[in-house]
């Protein structure tokens, strides 16, 4: 019998491992992809001609239109599709030349692999080789008339992808771009509150975290241009985007802005830790300007969490910025740590500058 310790840590370890799949986008594509499996084997028997000998490849064709977005399920069909016919070509011409043997199946398998190469293939560059070895095999007798009906099978089961795909309840992945987005500006300004509180603790501060944030600082920056990437593929063939109108152009444009303001905080990041743990002084950073200094990164983290330069936490933080300037004007310029918080200034006028623009 496994002890407490153990069963929390079994928990935990399925938790991670399967939680994924009960997430609400990934059970509605797999209803979807059932229903369209099962909605393509149906429309596939009741096929006329030669492609009534092939139902089984519909079902097939309508997984390989299912997506997690509209657009990717149009992209990654019709890419399947020409993937397909290129395969059936290679098979077509070899068999003009050799009935089916060892030679052949190499040769066919070649071939669809260098084909596979071309570029933008895309979705279907992997069936190239296997749809040109199932042509040569199994259409041995009638090559066309397999040809013919692989195709069209594969043809409505992509068409009745896409249907059920783009009508029933197609995703539009905003949450992961707003939640992102705003997780995203929150760090941002945790990090330069975090730093603010540092520049008047005891040298050297007693609370390190801040300093070993920038490699989480770029990963999370990464997930959300991934999200919000997602966010602006799925509007894309979705009625659903006239329901909600989110402008997620307006949320590209705020993440460009944010990926700015996160180089410079990362940069602010490193400035600051180096003069901290590296600088031979006891005080890395002017006595004249470390409280001027700490308010500008205090205001600048709170103008970052609202993101509004017509608000008055913008210009709070420009004047705090304007103040530091002040304080290093009249301060010795060889002064090592007045040139480190010259560079401290300068970045944080860079993030109001992206917040400006």
């Amino acid at each position: 019998m496994a002890t407490p310790p153990q069963a929390a840590s079994t928990a935990r370890w399925f938790r991670q491992r399967f939680m994924p799949l009960a997430t609400h986008h990934r059970l509605l594509l797999a209803l979807k992809s059932a229903l369209a499996g099962a909605l393509a084997w149906w429309v596939a028997l009741l096929m006329p001609g030669v492609a009534a000998e092939f139902p089984y490849y519909a079902p097939i064709g309508a997984m390989a239109a299912m997506y997690t977005t509209v657009g990717g399920s149009i992209k990654q069909g019709m890419e399947t599709l020409v993937g397909l016919g290129f395969g059936i070509l290679v098979a077509f011409l070899v068999t003009q030349v050799a009935a089916p043997n060892m030679w052949t199946v190499a040769l066919v398998v070649g071939i669809g692999v260098l084909v596979a190469g071309l570029p933008r293939m895309g979705a279907g560059k992997d069936l190239i080789p296997t749809a040109a070895l199932i042509v040569m095999l199994l259409g041995d007798q009638d090559p066309n008339g397999f040809s013919l009906g692989y195709f069209i099978q594969m043809l409505v089961g992509v068409a009745v992808g896409l249907l059920v795909n783009s009508t029933l309840f197609p995703p539009l992945h905003l949450n992961g771009a707003v939640n992102g987005l705003a997780e995203l500006r929150s760090t941002l300004s945790l990090q330069l509150d975090d730093m603010s509180a540092a520049i008047l603790e005891s040298w050297p501060p007693e609370h390190q975290e801040w300093s070993k944030r920038g490699d989480g600082l770029s990963q999370l920056s990464r997930k959300v241009h991934d999200a919000v990437a997602l966010a602006e593929v799925s509007q894309k063939g979705n009625f659903r985007r006239k329901i909600n109108r989110r402008d997620v152009n307006a949320d590209v444009d705020l993440l460009k802005a944010l990926e700015r303001t996160t180089f410079h905080v990362q940069d602010v990041t490193e400035i600051l830790a180096s003069a901290i743990w590296d600088s031979p002084d006891e005080t890395p950073v002017s006595q004249s300007t470390a409280d001027p200094l700490s308010n500008a990164f205090a205001a600048c983290s709170t103008a970052i969490s609202e993101w509004d330069p017509e608000s008055e936490s913008y210009r709070v933080a420009e004047d705090a910025v304007h103040e530091l300037q002040r304080a290093l004007n009249t301060t010795a310029r060889k002064d090592e740590a007045i040139q480190t918080t010259a560079s401290l200034a300068v970045s944080l006028r860079r993030m109001l500058w992206a917040i400006r623009t």
